[in-house]
């Protein structure tokens, strides 16, 4: 057969697969093939019934299904997931049958009944790569749903797919029962998560403590190149669910979890601490550090080193560990800071001032600790982004304060790569753009591992026209933190839009927009009515035109004789790029949306 021979057709293809089928039969086969039986018989094959479906084949773990429609196909896997996850509700969770679903639009060849090429390949490797329970679909699928389903999703990034030789685009649907927003790709290293440490003190308003060990532990892990570790906030979405480490560990993509727990009593501390692996659940290393209080940073270092020469299979000397953070003289002093951070994320008046209040006693105590600089430095940026709407740089009391204590954290402590990126931040709000990549670089090459410093530097490349660069690091960013929070959607925006893919970077914006505090509104607001202008959306970028230049007046503190055209130009400057090209296309879009740009 000639290849003009072959049929071809566009079909949009669903692959699902059951996760840990093999483990599942080895335990109970008899039941295992039952249940899946049960399963297909009240839950699959009348959903593919209704939805227009057509079984294309049938493995002993999944399925393959074709669908004339994308959205028949989409809303199929939702409500197979959802029909799944309801059904199995009572049974004990190691027997639960779990699925990955995947779905692709893309050419298919047909051979009989069965379907063959890479639109049938793309959605088997989807699969693979999306979370449990969850469902993956391709960029293709995507963008054909527009306005059609009443769903969202959330931008995965290009995967690198098995045998597949381009990257995919993917988009992880959000389901009401999801744990957390993805599992990252197979890492190319060992993948440790620290799961917050429980805390054992008696007291809940201990908890801070707790977790502040917890987060300095996964610093000092991330410091190593050997290994990839999870952020903070993605292994903590597991705290006080009895979910079994296997699960988590497939949940978060990573084969090692470290797990443990802190009992302060007085002047001392005990720390008990375990290496997991994941997916035995077997346990690799079990040591308990009973120490002064005053110990505690030695503690951590020699639990990170236990973990690395476990996972890694060797000890990492001093000199191998790029930029070991000063310690603070006085615990006391650490202790503050603890608490300051906790509440450092609350974006609330009264939050922020008592974190600025933690802060500042313990430079009281300890005036040479640098991470107690940087936590104020942050305070008073963020007052800035809230309260300083049309105020020119050199006139914002709360930005002039930020850099200061930027640079006087860079001052009291060079070495640590969170001063380098919070300084390198600050330094981009001023629009020096050669001193921000160049300490937003450095902070870069000491930790390659934290989430927050890849993304910074992402967002700092692509300021400075270079979204090229910028997109790859963000999806580590990602893949790091799968939990990672939603102002993460602003700069994926921004980078998307720097690339010309206006689709992905309005659709980001939509989600973020009804997250974010509504003070944030007119930056984003303004990037969506620029990118549905492009897109010739034009209803839809005025209608977000209007709100963006409303929402500036109503917070503007500038010249109170400003409009319109002010509030635009004080709005392209907002979004700090570098290139005169790349704000000339920020105001065509915006002048598309009907702004006097």
């Amino acid at each position: 057969m000639t290849p003009s021979q072959v049929e071809r057709r566009i079909s949009a293809i669903m692959a699902a697969d059951v996760v840990g089928y093999s483990r599942m039969v080895e335990a109970d086969e008899a039941g295992t093939l039952a249940g899946l039986k049960e399963l297909r018989r009240t839950v699959v094959e009348p959903l593919l019934a209704g939805h227009h479906g057509r079984l294309v084949k049938l493995m002993g773990d999944g399925l393959i299904a074709e669908f004339g429609s994308v959205v028949d196909a989409v809303t199929c896997a939702a409500a197979i997931q959802r029909q799944l996850e309801a059904a199995q509700a009572q049974i004990p969770l190691e027997r639960r049958i779990v699925l990955r679903i995947g779905v692709n639009l893309g050419d298919v060849v047909v051979e009989a009944d069965d379907l063959l090429g890479d639109g049938v390949n793309v959605a088997a490797r989807l699969e693979q790569a999306c979370p449990p329970g969850g469902v993956l679909i391709s960029g293709t699928a995507h963008d054909q749903l527009s306005g059609k389903m009443d769903c969202d999703f959330e931008y995965a990034g290009e995967q690198r797919l098995k045998n597949i030789a381009r990257p995919v685009r993917a988009y992880r649907m959000v389901l009401d029962h999801a744990h957390h927003a993805a599992a990252p790709p197979p890492a190319d290293k060992p993948a440790v998560a620290v799961l917050p440490f429980e805390n054992m003190s008696g007291d809940p308003e201990q908890i801070y403590f707790s977790d502040g060990i917890t987060e300095d532990i996964i610093t000092e892990l991330s410091r190593f190149r050997e290994l990839m570790v999870i952020a903070r906030n993605s292994s903590f979405s597991f705290r006080g669910k009895n979910i079994d480490v296997r699960e988590i560990g497939r949940s978060l993509g990573v084969r090692y979890l470290v797990e443990g727990s802190v009992r302060r009593a007085g002047g001392r501390v005990r720390i008990t601490a375990q290496l997991v692996d994941a997916a035995s659940g077997c346990h690799f290393w079990v040591e308990r550090y009973d120490r002064a209080l005053e110990d505690v940073f030695a503690v951590q270092e020699e639990i990170s080193q236990s973990i690395v020469a476990t996972v890694a299979q060797r000890i990492i000397q001093d000199s191998e560990v790029a930029a070991r953070r000063r310690q603070p003289d006085d615990i006391r002093a650490y202790d503050l800071f603890l608490q300051g951070n906790r509440l450092s994320d609350v974006f609330t008046p009264e939050a922020q001032a008592r974190a600025q209040a933690l802060f500042e006693e313990a430079l009281q105590i300890d005036p040479g600790f640098a991470r107690a600089y940087t936590g104020l430095a942050w305070i008073y940026l963020n007052r800035s982004v809230d309260g300083g709407v049309g105020v020119p740089r050199e006139k914002d009391e709360d930005r002039i304060l930020a850099l200061r204590q930027a640079e006087e954290a860079l001052a009291k402590d060079p070495n640590d790569p969170r001063v380098h990126s919070t300084f390198g931040y600050m330094c981009l709000m001023w629009r020096d753009f050669d001193r921000a990549e160049r300490h937003m670089d450095l902070a870069r090459s000491m930790n390659p591992n934290d989430p927050l410093i890849q993304i910074l530097w992402a967002w700092v490349q692509s300021c400075l026209g270079r979204p090229e660069r910028a997109l790859p690091a963000a999806e580590i960013a990602v893949r790091l933190n799968p939990c990672h929070p939603s102002w993460y959607n602003y700069f994926f925006s921004h980078i998307l839009f720097g690339l010309g893919r206006d689709q992905e970077a309005a659709d980001l914006l939509k989600r973020l927009i009804a997250d974010a505090p509504a003070r944030r509104h007119p930056r984003f607001m303004a990037l969506r009515a620029a990118a549905c202008g492009h897109l010739g959306r034009i209803e839809e970028a005025q209608q977000c035109a209007s709100i963006s230049i409303e929402a500036v007046g109503k917070y503007w503190n500038g010249d109170p004789a400003a409009g319109p055209r002010e509030y635009v130009a004080w709005l392209v400057d907002a979004f700090y790029l570098r290139r005169d090209e790349d704000a000339e296309r920020l105001r065509e879009g915006l002048r598309r949306a009907g702004l006097p740009a």
